[in-house]
Protein backbone atom coordinates (compact mmCIF):
# COMPACT_ATOMS: atom_id res chain seq x y z
CA UNK A 1 0.00 0.00 0.00
CA UNK A 2 1.63 3.20 -1.00
CA UNK A 3 0.72 6.47 0.42
CA UNK A 4 1.67 9.05 -2.30
CA UNK A 5 -1.75 11.19 -2.49
CA UNK A 6 -2.56 14.68 -3.77
CA UNK A 7 -0.30 16.88 -1.60
CA UNK A 8 -3.42 18.42 -0.79
CA UNK A 9 -4.73 15.28 0.85
CA UNK A 10 -1.78 14.72 2.29
CA UNK A 11 -1.13 17.87 3.93
CA UNK A 12 -4.74 16.81 5.82
CA UNK A 13 -4.15 13.68 6.08
CA UNK A 14 -0.32 12.99 6.70
CA UNK A 15 -0.89 11.94 10.57
CA UNK A 16 -3.49 9.05 10.03
CA UNK A 17 -0.51 7.44 8.16
CA UNK A 18 1.08 7.33 11.37
CA UNK A 19 -1.84 5.66 13.13
CA UNK A 20 -1.81 2.43 14.76
CA UNK A 21 -4.75 1.87 12.90
CA UNK A 22 -3.14 2.33 9.57
CA UNK A 23 -0.02 0.16 10.40
CA UNK A 24 -2.58 -1.95 11.33
CA UNK A 25 -4.14 -2.05 8.34
CA UNK A 26 -1.10 -2.28 6.50
CA UNK A 27 0.13 -5.08 7.94
CA UNK A 28 -3.55 -6.98 7.13
CA UNK A 29 -3.08 -6.38 3.56
CA UNK A 30 0.54 -7.37 3.15
CA UNK A 31 -0.85 -10.51 5.10
CA UNK A 32 -3.86 -11.24 2.64
CA UNK A 33 -1.26 -10.90 -0.22
CA UNK A 34 1.90 -13.03 2.08
CA UNK A 35 -1.76 -15.89 1.70
CA UNK A 36 -1.98 -15.67 -2.10
CA UNK A 37 -5.51 -13.58 -2.24
CA UNK A 38 -5.60 -11.21 -4.80
CA UNK A 39 -6.79 -8.03 -4.13
CA UNK A 40 -9.15 -5.11 -5.72
CA UNK A 41 -7.92 -2.60 -6.55
CA UNK A 42 -4.35 -2.60 -7.22
CA UNK A 43 -1.76 -1.37 -5.12
CA UNK A 44 -1.73 2.17 -7.55
CA UNK A 45 -5.09 2.74 -7.46
CA UNK A 46 -6.20 2.32 -3.84
CA UNK A 47 -6.30 5.67 -3.63
CA UNK A 48 -7.36 6.61 -6.33
CA UNK A 49 -9.88 8.82 -5.63
CA UNK A 50 -8.34 11.51 -3.75
CA UNK A 51 -5.35 11.24 -6.92
CA UNK A 52 -7.93 12.03 -8.90
CA UNK A 53 -9.63 14.91 -7.46
CA UNK A 54 -7.05 17.42 -5.05
CA UNK A 55 -8.09 18.36 -2.06
CA UNK A 56 -9.03 21.65 -3.08
CA UNK A 57 -11.63 21.03 -6.05
CA UNK A 58 -14.06 19.32 -4.54
CA UNK A 59 -17.29 19.83 -5.36
CA UNK A 60 -19.73 17.36 -4.82
CA UNK A 61 -18.96 13.66 -3.23
CA UNK A 62 -20.57 10.70 -3.60
CA UNK A 63 -20.08 7.70 -1.37
CA UNK A 64 -19.73 4.55 -1.62
CA UNK A 65 -19.39 1.29 0.67
CA UNK A 66 -17.07 -1.31 -0.74
CA UNK A 67 -14.88 -1.51 -3.79
CA UNK A 68 -16.14 -4.03 -6.59
CA UNK A 69 -14.65 -7.75 -6.30
CA UNK A 70 -14.60 -8.68 -9.97
CA UNK A 71 -11.58 -8.52 -12.11
CA UNK A 72 -11.56 -5.94 -14.16
CA UNK A 73 -14.04 -3.81 -12.19
CA UNK A 74 -12.02 -1.88 -9.36
CA UNK A 75 -9.89 0.78 -9.49
CA UNK A 76 -10.67 3.12 -6.94
CA UNK A 77 -13.30 5.24 -7.69
CA UNK A 78 -16.99 4.27 -6.38
CA UNK A 79 -19.59 3.20 -8.57
CA UNK A 80 -17.02 3.43 -11.54
CA UNK A 81 -15.56 0.25 -13.19
CA UNK A 82 -12.59 0.25 -15.88
CA UNK A 83 -13.64 0.74 -19.50
CA UNK A 84 -14.19 -2.35 -21.31
CA UNK A 85 -15.95 -3.97 -18.42
CA UNK A 86 -19.67 -4.67 -18.14
CA UNK A 87 -22.00 -1.43 -16.63
CA UNK A 88 -22.40 -2.89 -12.98
CA UNK A 89 -26.56 -2.83 -12.30
CA UNK A 90 -26.64 0.12 -9.93
CA UNK A 91 -24.93 2.14 -11.84
CA UNK A 92 -27.00 1.64 -14.76
CA UNK A 93 -29.61 3.09 -12.85
CA UNK A 94 -27.23 6.15 -12.09
CA UNK A 95 -27.43 6.20 -15.39
CA UNK A 96 -31.17 5.93 -16.12
CA UNK A 97 -31.45 8.38 -13.50
CA UNK A 98 -29.20 10.91 -14.90
CA UNK A 99 -31.29 10.62 -18.84
CA UNK A 100 -34.67 11.55 -16.60
CA UNK A 101 -32.74 14.65 -14.50
CA UNK A 102 -29.84 15.84 -17.00
CA UNK A 103 -31.48 17.38 -20.06
CA UNK A 104 -30.15 16.00 -23.41
CA UNK A 105 -28.06 13.12 -21.14
CA UNK A 106 -27.52 9.58 -23.29
CA UNK A 107 -26.57 6.44 -21.69
CA UNK A 108 -22.44 6.20 -21.64
CA UNK A 109 -21.14 2.54 -23.30
CA UNK A 110 -19.18 2.78 -20.15
CA UNK A 111 -18.69 2.82 -16.88
CA UNK A 112 -15.64 4.54 -16.33
CA UNK A 113 -16.21 7.81 -13.98
CA UNK A 114 -12.95 9.27 -14.25
CA UNK A 115 -14.56 12.26 -16.10
CA UNK A 116 -16.63 12.88 -13.08
CA UNK A 117 -13.51 12.79 -10.87
CA UNK A 118 -11.55 15.53 -12.65
CA UNK A 119 -14.28 17.83 -12.34
CA UNK A 120 -14.77 17.67 -8.72
CA UNK A 121 -16.91 14.77 -7.82
CA UNK A 122 -14.79 12.47 -4.89
CA UNK A 123 -15.90 9.51 -5.85
CA UNK A 124 -15.26 7.67 -2.33
CA UNK A 125 -15.86 4.34 -0.99
CA UNK A 126 -16.02 4.00 2.86
CA UNK A 127 -13.63 0.95 2.46
CA UNK A 128 -10.93 0.95 -0.17
CA UNK A 129 -9.87 -3.04 -0.57
CA UNK A 130 -11.58 -5.57 -0.89
CA UNK A 131 -10.32 -9.54 -1.33
CA UNK A 132 -11.27 -10.62 -4.82
CA UNK A 133 -14.96 -12.80 -5.19
CA UNK A 134 -15.71 -11.75 -1.41
CA UNK A 135 -17.50 -8.66 -0.97
CA UNK A 136 -17.02 -6.70 2.24
CA UNK A 137 -14.07 -8.91 2.99
CA UNK A 138 -12.04 -5.45 3.74
CA UNK A 139 -14.59 -4.32 6.03
CA UNK A 140 -13.81 -3.20 9.75
CA UNK A 141 -10.00 -3.55 9.30
CA UNK A 142 -9.38 0.55 9.29
CA UNK A 143 -10.28 1.58 6.18
CA UNK A 144 -13.38 3.26 7.16
CA UNK A 145 -11.72 5.14 10.36
CA UNK A 146 -9.51 6.71 7.62
CA UNK A 147 -12.62 7.79 4.97
CA UNK A 148 -14.28 9.16 7.99
CA UNK A 149 -11.42 11.46 8.16
CA UNK A 150 -11.30 12.54 4.98
CA UNK A 151 -15.16 12.83 5.08
CA UNK A 152 -13.93 15.27 8.19
CA UNK A 153 -11.62 17.40 7.03
CA UNK A 154 -13.77 18.44 4.02
CA UNK A 155 -16.42 19.33 6.47
CA UNK A 156 -13.95 21.64 8.37
CA UNK A 157 -11.77 22.68 6.14
CA UNK A 158 -13.96 23.68 2.70
CA UNK A 159 -17.31 25.30 2.02
CA UNK A 160 -20.34 24.40 -0.20
CA UNK A 161 -19.86 20.84 -1.02
CA UNK A 162 -22.19 19.43 -1.68
CA UNK A 163 -22.50 14.96 -0.49
CA UNK A 164 -24.82 12.94 -2.43
CA UNK A 165 -25.60 10.18 0.35
CA UNK A 166 -27.24 7.21 -1.06
CA UNK A 167 -28.68 4.28 1.06
CA UNK A 168 -28.44 4.21 4.41
CA UNK A 169 -25.14 3.02 5.15
CA UNK A 170 -23.84 6.13 3.29
CA UNK A 171 -26.51 8.16 5.28
CA UNK A 172 -24.77 7.53 8.18
CA UNK A 173 -22.07 9.57 7.33
CA UNK A 174 -24.46 13.06 7.78
CA UNK A 175 -23.25 13.21 11.23
CA UNK A 176 -19.76 13.78 9.78
CA UNK A 177 -20.90 16.52 7.90
CA UNK A 178 -21.45 20.30 8.75
CA UNK A 179 -24.95 21.01 7.26
CA UNK A 180 -24.57 24.59 8.37
CA UNK A 181 -21.71 24.87 5.78
CA UNK A 182 -22.52 22.30 3.17
CA UNK A 183 -25.45 20.74 1.29
CA UNK A 184 -26.79 17.01 2.05
CA UNK A 185 -28.98 15.22 -0.69
CA UNK A 186 -29.88 11.94 0.41
CA UNK A 187 -32.06 9.75 -0.84
CA UNK A 188 -32.31 5.05 -1.38
CA UNK A 189 -29.29 3.54 -2.97
CA UNK A 190 -29.55 2.73 -7.05
CA UNK A 191 -29.14 -0.68 -6.36
CA UNK A 192 -32.04 -3.21 -8.06
CA UNK A 193 -33.29 -3.74 -4.55
CA UNK A 194 -34.37 -0.23 -4.01
CA UNK A 195 -33.84 1.92 -6.78
CA UNK A 196 -37.67 1.87 -6.96
CA UNK A 197 -38.36 3.53 -3.40
CA UNK A 198 -36.73 6.91 -4.18
CA UNK A 199 -33.54 7.03 -6.35
CA UNK A 200 -35.68 7.62 -9.49
CA UNK A 201 -36.93 10.83 -8.90
CA UNK A 202 -34.63 12.06 -6.51
CA UNK A 203 -32.99 14.44 -9.45
CA UNK A 204 -30.03 14.48 -7.54
CA UNK A 205 -27.92 15.78 -10.40
CA UNK A 206 -29.20 18.61 -11.41
CA UNK A 207 -29.86 19.43 -7.67
CA UNK A 208 -26.69 19.36 -7.23
CA UNK A 209 -25.86 21.64 -10.10
CA UNK A 210 -28.45 24.39 -9.00
CA UNK A 211 -26.76 24.10 -5.42
CA UNK A 212 -23.17 24.68 -7.04
CA UNK A 213 -24.35 27.38 -9.42
CA UNK A 214 -26.21 29.00 -6.68
CA UNK A 215 -22.38 29.46 -5.15
CA UNK A 216 -20.65 30.52 -8.05
CA UNK A 217 -19.36 27.53 -8.83
CA UNK A 218 -18.85 26.08 -12.31
CA UNK A 219 -21.63 22.97 -12.60
CA UNK A 220 -20.59 19.35 -13.36
CA UNK A 221 -21.03 18.02 -16.76
CA UNK A 222 -22.52 14.42 -16.35
CA UNK A 223 -22.10 13.15 -19.47
CA UNK A 224 -19.76 10.54 -19.72
CA UNK A 225 -18.03 10.40 -23.04
CA UNK A 226 -16.42 7.29 -24.72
Amino acid sequence: MSATIEPGWLAVLNEEFEKDYMKSLKSFLQDEKTRGYEIFPKGSDIFNALNSTRFDDVKVVILGQDPYHGVGQAHGLSFSVQKGTTIPPSLKNIYKELTTDIEGFYTPTHGNLTQWAQQGVLLLNATLTVRASEPGSHQKRGWEIFTDEVIKALSEKRENIVFLLWGKYAQQKASLIDQKKHHVLTAPHPSPFSVHTGFYGSNHFSKANKLLIKNNLKPIDWQITP
